[in-house]
Protein backbone atom coordinates (compact mmCIF):
# COMPACT_ATOMS: atom_id res chain seq x y z
CA UNK A 1 0.00 0.00 0.00
CA UNK A 2 1.39 3.42 -0.99
CA UNK A 3 2.07 5.97 1.72
CA UNK A 4 -0.69 8.27 0.40
CA UNK A 5 -3.25 5.43 0.56
CA UNK A 6 -2.25 4.59 4.13
CA UNK A 7 -2.50 8.23 5.21
CA UNK A 8 -5.92 8.59 3.58
CA UNK A 9 -7.13 5.36 5.21
CA UNK A 10 -5.85 6.53 8.60
CA UNK A 11 -7.42 9.96 8.18
CA UNK A 12 -10.86 8.44 7.47
CA UNK A 13 -10.89 6.84 10.91
CA UNK A 14 -13.46 8.83 12.95
CA UNK A 15 -10.98 9.21 15.85
CA UNK A 16 -8.45 10.89 13.54
CA UNK A 17 -8.28 14.53 12.53
CA UNK A 18 -9.84 15.28 9.12
CA UNK A 19 -7.20 16.34 6.59
CA UNK A 20 -7.71 17.67 3.05
CA UNK A 21 -6.50 15.58 0.10
CA UNK A 22 -3.96 18.21 -1.02
CA UNK A 23 -2.49 18.29 2.50
CA UNK A 24 -2.32 14.48 2.49
CA UNK A 25 -0.62 14.54 -0.88
CA UNK A 26 2.04 16.97 0.41
CA UNK A 27 2.64 14.79 3.49
CA UNK A 28 2.94 11.69 1.32
CA UNK A 29 5.39 13.40 -1.03
CA UNK A 30 7.54 14.57 1.86
CA UNK A 31 7.45 11.12 3.51
CA UNK A 32 8.53 9.48 0.25
CA UNK A 33 11.27 12.09 -0.16
CA UNK A 34 12.54 11.40 3.35
CA UNK A 35 12.57 7.64 2.68
CA UNK A 36 14.43 8.21 -0.59
CA UNK A 37 17.00 10.50 1.07
CA UNK A 38 17.54 8.11 3.99
CA UNK A 39 18.31 5.31 1.53
CA UNK A 40 20.60 7.58 -0.49
CA UNK A 41 22.50 8.62 2.67
CA UNK A 42 22.88 4.95 3.65
CA UNK A 43 24.35 4.14 0.22
CA UNK A 44 26.73 7.15 0.31
CA UNK A 45 27.89 6.24 3.84
CA UNK A 46 28.69 2.73 2.58
CA UNK A 47 30.62 4.18 -0.35
CA UNK A 48 32.49 6.54 1.98
CA UNK A 49 33.41 3.66 4.29
CA UNK A 50 34.79 1.71 1.32
CA UNK A 51 36.80 4.73 0.12
CA UNK A 52 38.25 5.27 3.60
CA UNK A 53 39.32 1.62 3.76
CA UNK A 54 40.98 1.91 0.33
CA UNK A 55 42.74 5.14 1.37
CA UNK A 56 44.01 3.50 4.56
CA UNK A 57 45.35 0.53 2.58
CA UNK A 58 47.25 2.81 0.18
CA UNK A 59 48.47 5.30 2.82
CA UNK A 60 49.44 2.77 5.50
CA UNK A 61 50.49 -0.32 3.54
CA UNK A 62 50.99 -0.03 -0.21
CA UNK A 63 52.79 3.33 -0.48
CA UNK A 64 54.98 2.84 2.64
CA UNK A 65 55.93 -0.64 1.36
CA UNK A 66 56.77 0.75 -2.09
CA UNK A 67 58.94 3.46 -0.55
CA UNK A 68 60.65 0.93 1.72
CA UNK A 69 61.42 -1.37 -1.24
CA UNK A 70 63.24 1.48 -2.98
CA UNK A 71 65.02 2.55 0.20
CA UNK A 72 63.41 5.99 0.15
CA UNK A 73 61.50 7.56 3.03
CA UNK A 74 60.83 10.93 1.43
CA UNK A 75 60.95 12.58 -1.98
CA UNK A 76 59.57 15.50 -3.97
CA UNK A 77 57.76 15.42 -7.29
CA UNK A 78 58.53 17.84 -10.14
CA UNK A 79 55.56 20.04 -9.16
CA UNK A 80 56.94 20.39 -5.61
CA UNK A 81 54.55 17.90 -4.00
CA UNK A 82 56.34 16.16 -1.12
CA UNK A 83 55.75 12.50 -0.29
CA UNK A 84 57.04 11.25 3.06
CA UNK A 85 56.52 8.24 5.29
CA UNK A 86 56.65 8.24 9.05
CA UNK A 87 55.83 5.93 11.91
CA UNK A 88 52.23 5.87 13.10
CA UNK A 89 51.29 4.87 16.63
CA UNK A 90 48.00 4.17 18.31
CA UNK A 91 47.03 2.63 21.62
CA UNK A 92 43.82 2.22 23.58
CA UNK A 93 43.12 0.75 26.98
CA UNK A 94 39.92 -1.27 26.80
CA UNK A 95 37.65 -1.66 29.81
CA UNK A 96 38.58 -5.34 30.15
CA UNK A 97 42.33 -4.52 30.12
CA UNK A 98 42.18 -1.43 32.34
CA UNK A 99 43.20 -3.11 35.59
CA UNK A 100 45.99 -5.10 33.92
CA UNK A 101 47.28 -2.00 32.08
CA UNK A 102 47.31 0.15 35.22
CA UNK A 103 49.10 -2.60 37.13
CA UNK A 104 51.75 -2.70 34.37
CA UNK A 105 52.17 1.11 34.49
CA UNK A 106 52.61 1.05 38.26
CA UNK A 107 55.06 -1.89 38.28
CA UNK A 108 57.18 -0.36 35.51
CA UNK A 109 57.55 3.15 36.92
CA UNK A 110 54.92 4.86 34.77
CA UNK A 111 52.19 5.41 37.37
CA UNK A 112 52.38 9.15 36.68
CA UNK A 113 50.50 8.54 33.42
CA UNK A 114 47.39 7.54 35.36
CA UNK A 115 45.01 10.35 36.19
CA UNK A 116 43.05 9.77 39.35
CA UNK A 117 39.93 11.68 40.39
CA UNK A 118 38.06 11.08 43.63
CA UNK A 119 34.72 12.84 44.04
CA UNK A 120 31.91 12.85 46.56
CA UNK A 121 28.36 13.98 45.92
CA UNK A 122 26.53 15.97 48.57
CA UNK A 123 22.92 17.07 48.75
CA UNK A 124 21.66 20.58 49.29
CA UNK A 125 22.68 22.44 52.43
CA UNK A 126 25.64 20.12 53.06
CA UNK A 127 28.36 22.71 52.43
CA UNK A 128 29.82 22.36 55.91
CA UNK A 129 30.00 18.59 55.58
CA UNK A 130 31.58 18.89 52.12
CA UNK A 131 34.32 21.08 53.59
CA UNK A 132 35.16 18.52 56.27
CA UNK A 133 38.39 16.62 56.03
CA UNK A 134 38.44 13.76 53.52
CA UNK A 135 39.55 11.38 56.25
CA UNK A 136 36.20 11.81 58.00
CA UNK A 137 34.09 10.83 54.96
CA UNK A 138 33.90 7.13 55.72
CA UNK A 139 33.00 7.85 59.35
CA UNK A 140 30.11 10.05 58.20
CA UNK A 141 28.74 7.44 55.76
CA UNK A 142 29.72 9.11 52.49
CA UNK A 143 31.19 6.94 49.76
CA UNK A 144 33.59 8.67 47.43
CA UNK A 145 33.67 7.71 43.76
CA UNK A 146 36.99 7.13 42.07
CA UNK A 147 37.84 7.38 38.40
CA UNK A 148 41.23 6.45 36.99
CA UNK A 149 42.27 6.92 33.37
CA UNK A 150 45.12 7.73 31.03
CA UNK A 151 44.53 10.51 28.53
CA UNK A 152 44.49 9.06 24.98
CA UNK A 153 47.07 11.52 23.59
CA UNK A 154 49.33 10.94 26.62
CA UNK A 155 49.10 7.19 26.03
CA UNK A 156 49.87 7.59 22.33
CA UNK A 157 52.90 9.78 23.08
CA UNK A 158 54.12 7.39 25.77
CA UNK A 159 53.84 4.42 23.39
CA UNK A 160 55.70 6.29 20.62
CA UNK A 161 58.48 7.25 23.03
CA UNK A 162 58.85 3.74 24.46
CA UNK A 163 58.80 2.02 21.06
CA UNK A 164 61.40 4.44 19.69
CA UNK A 165 63.61 3.73 22.73
CA UNK A 166 63.21 0.00 22.11
CA UNK A 167 61.53 -0.65 25.47
CA UNK A 168 59.20 -3.60 25.96
CA UNK A 169 55.49 -2.82 26.16
CA UNK A 170 52.41 -4.99 26.71
CA UNK A 171 51.10 -4.62 23.13
CA UNK A 172 47.93 -6.67 23.71
CA UNK A 173 47.05 -5.05 27.03
CA UNK A 174 47.42 -1.54 25.60
CA UNK A 175 46.00 -2.46 22.16
CA UNK A 176 49.09 -0.98 20.54
CA UNK A 177 49.32 -0.61 16.78
CA UNK A 178 52.51 0.60 15.17
CA UNK A 179 52.58 1.14 11.44
CA UNK A 180 53.77 3.43 8.70
CA UNK A 181 51.74 6.21 7.16
CA UNK A 182 52.49 8.36 4.17
CA UNK A 183 51.81 12.03 3.98
CA UNK A 184 51.49 13.94 0.73
CA UNK A 185 52.00 17.69 0.95
CA UNK A 186 51.07 19.74 -2.10
CA UNK A 187 53.28 22.73 -2.86
CA UNK A 188 51.63 26.13 -2.63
Amino acid sequence: MAIIDQIQKDSKDENKIKVKDNELNNIAILAEKQTYLEEKVKIKEGQLKTLKEELKEVAEVQLPDALKETGVSEFSLIDGTRVSVSAYYSARISAENKEKAFEWFRKNGHADLIKNTVSVSFGRAEDETANSLLMELDDQGFHPEQKEWVEPMTLKGFVREQVEKGNDLPFDTLNIYVGQKTKITKSK
